[in-house]
């Protein structure tokens, strides 16, 4: 692991009080920059995500992803020893992160407008479901909820079903745009001196997330059709069926449909078929151009249709399950896995995709619950009442 001195947020120290998915991401993103992040954590249990499940050596896979490189202290911020020490934190801070239920900064006396009168070169980001004003501002926000308000969930899917992604976008998102969000803040305050707020919420961070289809929508009359794993507005963009399996391959222009048809299916004049001339023709005559590529690729294998997408430099990929993808020849090639600790033990773990290839990101181990509240309570000169 590199030296903290060595990395792009060495001497920034984070004071998170954070929980379950879009605040940790933000923030482990900050500790693999070298960022000191302090996680508050409640007490007792610490945060709920560690419970999620017990998967990874008896841990939470959602808490093991999102919190390596982190200290942890636990606190009662119901208490008023725990609000001292809070503050205290935040004295010595340089960027506080917090995605409490909504108000409930506030209610504890940690609302960004006091905090900035204090301490008028913090940072404060808050992330919540839906901003801290208009008629949702009180509204409990989880993942899901966000992707059904947003319409991903009516986009994704079946013609037969909706369905939701797989993984936590909302979540994500919001996470991302904190993270990015708290980088430029920085930035700005090297200029001015000055501080300022963050705020993100989940619903305006999926709803970016959502552009083309809202500008499809609004504009062309009818959202995009649920096309399970076939894109919705362009094709060929999907799977296809082989003789063993199937490929995943994407045309994105007339140039690559029109080598598409003379090199793979073996009919040019198939480019200028009235059915599939143009990609609106195509995508309106869908289930015909797939049974038409599928009948040329019958007698063919996954990997003979692949090495001729790849000669013909035709955009392919194969459909492989997460086990698979954790192992990817790729990032086994570009030397992208790495070994992170944690309270039960070392696990793999990705390298973060911050810094190039020639500089290792901070990665430091997963904390247990509470494992740095001495060590903070003395550094704050707490003393023995840690």
């Amino acid at each position: 692991m590199p030296h903290p001195a060595q990395l792009p947020l060495s001497g920034v120290t984070v004071v998170a009080v954070e929980q379950a998915v879009a605040a940790p991401l933000a923030t482990r993103h900050l500790a693999d920059l070298g960022a000191r992040v302090i996680k508050v954590e409640r007490e007792p249990g610490g945060d709920f995500a560690r419970a999620y499940d017990t998967t990874v050596l008896g841990q939470s896979s959602h808490f093991i992803w999102l919190n390596r490189g982190k200290e942890s202290i636990t606190l009662d911020l119901k208490s008023e020893r725990g609000i001292d020490v809070l503050r205290a934190l935040l004295a010595r801070a340089d960027v506080f992160v917090q995605n409490l239920a909504p108000g409930a900064a506030e209610r504890i006396g940690l609302g960004a407008e006091s905090l900035l009168a204090d301490h008028p070169r913090l940072i404060v980001a808050n992330i919540s479901g839906y901003g801290p004003t208009g008629p949702y501002r009180h509204k409990k926000a989880y993942d899901l909820l966000l992707q059904c308000e947003t319409g991903v969930v009516s986009i994704t899917g079946t013609p037969e079903e909706p369905a939701k992604a797989g993984i936590p976008v909302a979540d994500i998102a919001a996470g991302v745009y904190a993270y990015s969000g708290v980088l430029a803040a920085l930035y700005e305050r090297e200029r001015t001196g000055e501080g300022q707020v963050v705020e993100i919420s989940m619903l305006d961070a999926l709803s970016e997330w959502m552009g083309y289809p809202r500008y499809y929508s609004t504009y062309g009359g009818t959202p995009p059709a649920r096309s399970g794993a076939r894109h919705a507005a362009i094709a060929p963009y999907g799977p296809f069926a082989t003789s063993d399996g199937q490929v995943f391959l994407a045309v994105q222009n007339e140039r690559e449909w029109g080598v598409l048809c003379e090199n793979i299916l073996g009919d040019r004049g198939l480019a200028a078929d009235p059915r599939f001339a143009t990609n609106t023709e195509r995508v309106a005559n869908r289930a015909a151009l797939t049974a038409l590529i599928e009948n040329r690729l019958a007698g063919r294998t996954t990997s003979e249709v692949e090495t001729l997408l790849d000669e013909a430099r035709i955009a392919n990929a194969r459909m492989r399950d997460v086990n698979d993808a954790a192992v990817h020849p790729q990032l086994l090639a570009r030397d992208r896995i790495r070994s992170v600790g944690t309270p039960e033990g070392e696990v793999r773990t990705l390298r973060p995709p911050m810094l190039n290839d020639d500089r290792e990101t901070a990665l430091g181990p997963v904390p247990a619950a509470g494992a740095h509240t001495k060590s903070i309570m003395d550094w704050l000169g707490f003393g023995d009442d840690a």
